[in-house]
């Protein structure tokens, strides 16, 4: 519509122009020739101007074209790097003219631009993060050119999809510089608790690993490379050899340091300064962590003190194998024991006076003799309560004969009915004492065929003394049941004599007249103990406490006094009456 309105309008200038060229052309004369001429050099200039502006517009065609191709390219690269897909379609660029197609692509390219620049720095700022990281754990100080245009090799893509690879590649290295740091701080601590219990400098050792370790080091981030962490790997190794080597060396010094004030009976104050020393001996290897206490000083020390000691346990040699040898008399005396003779104190003075024996040798042995001692005590434990009970049922059973012979204890005098009480108790213990005896020498042969050897009491087999109690205990009985037939006898002859002669005073009256006599103040005598006689009727119960004082002689001394028989008949009423008062007052038949 444009280009036939400029026609028209054309034509109507141009003709009207034409029009007044032809006025003049006819004021003026002009020929036709000269009309015709000046005609075709109007034309020849039209063409030549309408060829220069066809020239002109054909050109900038042509720029155009170029332009809008120029721009299309760099947007189509810048596209393809940043991973996005064409803006344009086919068709609205078919529609469109050129100077539309650029006026629509510059400003696109503006912003692709812009986005492009700013991808660059992103990527720029991850691979710097990703390069720094790296150098910290492959400890490179120098970098590449890379660090200092770090994406210039990779602007063909900056895409999304690369972005989100160093993303990810960063996150992993992050990660891995975390767990290296806390495997690191982990390190540091073990060797810092390390160094502690072993009295070593902590800034020392870990700046021979690195110096950026040191809690003193600032402005320095702490080196987490393959060589910081294998560097600290064999420090902890190291410092745990150590501690383990110390531990032992000192666990044995400790040993004998404690074994040493045992023997020197130390005081406090010597124990005070390594007392705390004591409890590495039954503490694990890991719990101990008290500081300085495996250092090189704390060992010089114990050193020093058990060496001390063992030259003060040298001169004092003497008096620790009495000492010692003491403690096993002690032992074998609670336990009836007879102790081993062959370190006797005289034996054992005179054998290191002569310089025969190594009095350490000698206190070794006397040590052995103490630990087979204890262990033989407890095998005889169950057999010694055993043997306490029977003692003390025996106790139980003298005091009863001495409160049977008691004339006045049947009196309302004070304290009378707890003895009746205790009386009675007595006789069921008393009762006791038969089954007692079976079952400790029962027990007794047990133990003997179990360990093949005799169970001595204070040097005397236990069962011998047993059967020998229970054979004195037997001819008591028979005593007892043949004075209770020639008392029948004796009153009989008494009966007779009172009917040939006339009554007499009855020795019971005078006897019973006797007790009120002779008795306390309350009528109430308390039993106390009394010996048997050469002359009593009864021999004495032997218990391993008299046994074992008077076996040589005096049980066969006893023996032989108590069977011989008394004559009865031949003693007056009141001979036979105090001659047997200690018989019959132990019997339970008196009690009537």
């Amino acid at each position: 519509m444009r280009m036939a309105g400029f026609s028209v309008s054309m034509e109507t200038s141009c003709g009207a122009l034409f029009t007044e060229l032809e006025k003049i052309w006819a004021e003026i004369g002009e020929s036709e020739a000269d009309k015709g001429r000046m005609l075709s050099e109007i034309e020849r200039e039209c063409l030549k101007i309408y060829q220069r502006k066809l020239d002109e517009a054909s050109a900038s065609k042509v720029q155009l074209h170029q332009s809008v191709a120029a721009k299309e390219a760099e947007l189509a690269a810048i596209m393809a790097s940043l991973g996005e897909f064409s803006l344009h379609s086919k068709n609205s660029k078919r529609q469109a003219s050129l100077k539309e197609q650029l006026a629509s692509v510059t400003p696109l390219l503006e912003d692709l631009k812009l986005k492009k620049e700013e991808r660059i720095k992103q990527f720029a700022d991850i691979r710097l993060q990703i390069q720094k990281i790296t150098s910290e754990m492959t400890e490179l100080n120098n970098h590449s050119d890379e660090a200092t245009n770090p994406v210039d090799t990779e602007e063909h893509d900056l895409s999304m999809r690369k972005f989100n690879e160093y993303q990810s590649q960063l996150q992993t290295l992050q990660k891995e510089k975390s767990d290296r740091l806390h495997k690191v701080l982990e390190y540091v601590s073990e060797v810092h608790t390390l160094c502690a219990v072993l009295g070593l400098d902590f800034q020392k050792t870990v700046n021979e690993v690195h110096p950026s370790l040191q809690e003193t080091s600032s402005g320095q981030s702490t080196n987490i490379s393959y060589h910081t962490l294998e560097g600290l790997a064999q420090a902890v190794l190291r410092l745990k050899s150590d501690k383990k080597v110390r531990v032992q060396k000192l666990r044995e010094k400790v040993e004998s340091l404690v074994e040493l004030w045992k023997l020197m009976d130390s005081p406090e104050e010597e124990k005070r300064s390594f007392g705390r020393l004591k409890y590495i001996l039954g503490s694990p290897e890991e719990e101990i962590n008290y500081k300085g206490v495996l250092s090189e000083e704390i060992i010089e020390q114990t050193e020093a003190e058990v060496e001390r000691l063992t030259k003060l346990k040298a001169s004092r040699m003497k008096e620790l194998v009495l000492k010692r040898r003491i403690e096993l008399e002690e032992l074998c005396k609670k336990a009836h024991m007879e102790p081993d003779m062959s370190t006797a104190p005289e034996k054992s003075n005179a054998l290191i006076d002569s310089g025969l024996v190594d009095p350490c040798e000698l206190l070794a042995n006397i040590e052995a003799q103490i630990l087979k001692a204890k262990e033989e005590s407890i095998s005889r434990k169950e057999i010694m309560d055993r043997i306490s009970k029977w003692l003390a049922a025996c106790e139980e059973e003298t005091w009863l004969q001495e409160y049977n012979q008691d004339q006045n204890r049947y009196s309302a005098g004070r304290g009378a009915h707890i003895n009746l009480k205790r009386a009675e108790k007595a006789r069921i213990t008393v009762s006791k004492i038969p089954g007692m005896v079976d079952n400790l020498i029962s027990k007794t042969l047990a133990w003997e065929d179990e360990r093949s050897m005799p169970f001595l009491y204070d040097g005397v087999r236990l069962v011998s003394i047993l059967e020998e109690y229970q054979l004195t205990r037997q001819q008591k009985e028979e005593e007892r049941r043949r004075y209770r037939d020639q008392k029948k006898l004796q009153d009989l002859l008494l009966k007779e004599k009172e009917a040939m002669y006339g009554a007499k005073p009855s020795p019971r009256r005078a006897s019973s007249f006797n007790r009120k006599m002779n008795g306390n103040g309350n009528g109430f005598m308390t039993p106390c103990p009394r010996r048997a006689s050469v002359g009593s009727a009864t021999p004495e119960l032997l218990t391993p406490r008299s046994y074992s004082g008077r076996y040589n002689g005096y049980f066969k001394e006893m023996r032989r006094l108590s069977t011989a028989p008394l004559n009865f008949v031949s003693l007056s009423k009141e001979d036979t009456s105090s001659s047997f008062a200690s018989i019959s007052g132990s019997e339970p038949e008196s009690l009537g």
